[in-house]
């Protein structure tokens, strides 16, 4: 008799523990920071509440995702590569790219020289739109004008090329997933 209640009480243990292991478990991995959650994007999530309305602009191309590039006042190799880039990206999006327009912001003093041997459309841009755009990045910016995603300036032709993918693969994605067309 006294075997059958240790096996009993050894069982009921065994069953609390399977249960409770896990959860405390996960409380400890999470409350030590072990844990970082997978994110499949390959550019910079901009804060939400950028858009073009808290920035003081009307959005240029309502209804329409848009790829912004800021031309900068010298337009050397890598501001060319990449125009090149971002020309490329929207070619290579296929049937999407009715979906998606490539954006060139201009400044007074931008170089518009540098366009020559591309089709954009251009679009001038306002002072705190431009103190918020630097170092030649790339923009995504959603239908309805919220700023979705940075891509800061990379060095090399190999470093352009594998943003070119990553571009690519978020704007994918994002076209894939939105509900608003």
């Amino acid at each position: 008799m006294n075997s059958q209640n240790k096996s009993k009480h050894k069982a009921l243990g065994l069953l609390l523990l399977a249960f409770i292991a896990p959860v405390v478990i996960a409380k400890l991995v999470l409350s030590l920071n072990l844990y970082h959650g997978g994110a499949t994007n390959h550019g910079e999530l901009i804060s939400p509440e950028t858009n073009y309305a808290s920035l003081g602009v009307e959005n240029p191309q309502p209804k329409e995702w848009q790829l912004l590039y800021l031309l900068p006042a010298h337009c050397d190799e890598a501001c060319r590569e990449r125009l090149y880039i971002l020309r490329q990206s929207h070619t290579a999006l296929g049937p999407d790219q009715a979906r998606v327009e490539p954006l060139i912001l201009l400044n007074s003093d931008s170089d518009l020289s540098a366009l020559k041997d591309f089709n954009f459309n251009t679009q001038p841009i306002n002072t705190a739109l431009s103190q918020w755009l630097d170092e030649q990045q790339l923009i995504i910016v959603d239908p309805l004008g919220s700023l979705v995603l940075r891509y800061p300036q990379v060095l090399g032709k190999e470093a352009n090329l594998a943003q070119g993918k990553a571009l690519i693969a978020d704007l994918r994605k994002l076209l894939k997933l939105s509900r608003v067309d």
